[in-house]
């Protein structure tokens, strides 16, 4: 039985004593060094066949971010947003996880996706907003979900899915089910409300959900030390009583080896875990963003030498574990297959007009309705503006 006492825990003084900032030293997990080489006495709990895998999932998410960057500039898709420099971040942790396990998204986590067997074809249907779209083109681009993958569908609001991933983490624990959550998000959503309600509901209602946080040192244009003065994320974790992990989010292994070892906590102990993943992200924030007007080139080139995928391959072939010849043709076949994905979902249909009211209620409203019939008009009187959606109205 929990002590319900809340002075159970308090010592007493008879000074006035200030807790300062840096009080508490919270250290960073790394296991593999910028150059590839294993740190420390523990060798890491990973198999041959997992950490290829691992690397060629986060090649292929670079992939994907080059190739969808691209076709935004080409005025394809409307928008994107890449992970490039954060790929260890989310696939490592996938990895570490259960099929089971719910993932609640963010937006930079194609990876574990991929992880989970997301198809090119999938990526690609959910950002041309085709007829093959689950959302049924109601969504942005990137914001992808699958049941069956037990992966959540992305929504655009910050930090939406902190509160929400405590709350399915309870239902999983009264259900009795052997699985947990995990909820990525980035620093900058650590300042929304949602995250302190989030962590708080799971700390008093030990609910078995891993907080991830990527602090990427920017959330938008804005800077860390201009966002909080506190040490980091990690910090907040210990003052709502949540077992806590600061890990190097550019090392595979430490990834992968914190996030085994607090799903093992979560569910055994019914808890909640924050994991702060300390990485940069290389890329623009979206593809609606500048960083040169908030960074600088040198710091960019300073984080580019800790990339994650030279580092983890770098071990890879010390391990013996990777051929540079077959590297190549394996990126050469992911581009190929990146390319042909993207072709064949841009020339699909999209879902009809009628959808964006029919199915989303019962019973339509008289003023949607109105509102349908006024747009379909609009079309039939603009076609060439709307080559896609002309051919598909009831």
């Amino acid at each position: 039985m929990q002590n319900r006492n809340h002075l159970a825990r308090v010592t007493t003084t008879h000074q006035v004593h200030v807790i300062e900032n840096g009080l508490i030293d919270i250290p960073m997990l790394q296991i593999l060094s910028p150059q590839g080489e294993i740190q420390g006495d523990c060798p890491p709990n990973i198999d041959e066949s997992t950490a290829r895998r691992m690397l060629e999932v986060m090649q292929f998410t670079r992939v994907l971010d080059e190739r969808m960057v691209s076709a935004q500039r080409q005025g394809r898709i409307s928008f994107y947003l890449a992970s490039t420099g954060e790929e260890a971040a989310s696939v490592a942790s996938a990895a570490a996880l259960s099929d089971k396990d719910m993932i609640m998204s963010q937006y930079r986590e194609q990876g574990a996706l991929a992880w989970r067997g997301y198809s090119p074809r999938q990526f690609m249907d959910q950002m041309f907003s085709n007829y093959h779209d689950p959302n049924k083109g109601r969504q942005m681009p990137i914001h992808y979900g699958d049941r069956k993958l037990n992966f959540m569908t992305i929504s655009s609001p910050l930090a939406t899915q902190i509160p929400q991933a405590a709350g399915y983490a309870y239902g999983q624990k009264m259900a009795g089910i052997d699985a947990i959550t995990l909820c990525y998000f980035g620093e900058g959503a650590a300042s929304e409300g949602d995250f302190h309600a989030g962590l708080n509901m799971a700390a008093v209602l030990s609910c078995p959900v891993i907080f991830f946080c990527r602090n990427n040192g920017y959330a938008i244009s804005t800077p860390a030390e201009e966002q909080f003065a506190g040490d980091g994320i990690a910090s907040r974790g210990i003052g709502y009583g949540v077992k806590t992990i600061r890990i190097d989010g550019n090392d595979p292994l430490a990834v992968y080896a914190a996030t085994e070892h607090a799903r093992n906590i979560a569910l055994s102990q019914s808890c909640p875990v924050l994991i702060e993943a300390m990485t940069y992200r290389l890329a623009a924030h979206s593809t609606s963003d500048d960083p040169s007007g908030y960074r600088s080139k040198d710091e960019e080139e300073k984080w580019r030498r800790k990339d994650p995928i030279v580092r983890f391959s770098a071990w890879l072939k010390s391990k013996g574990w990777l051929d540079e010849d077959d590297l190549d043709k394996r990126l050469d076949r992911m581009r190929q297959t990146v390319l042909s994905a993207l072709k064949e979902a841009e020339q699909e249909p999209v879902s009809p007009i009628d959808d964006l009211v029919t199915d989303v209620f019962d019973h339509v409203p008289w003023h949607l309705k109105e509102q349908i019939s006024a747009l379909k008009k609009h079309i039939q009187k603009y076609p060439d503006a709307y080559p896609k959606t002309a051919g598909r109205l009831k």
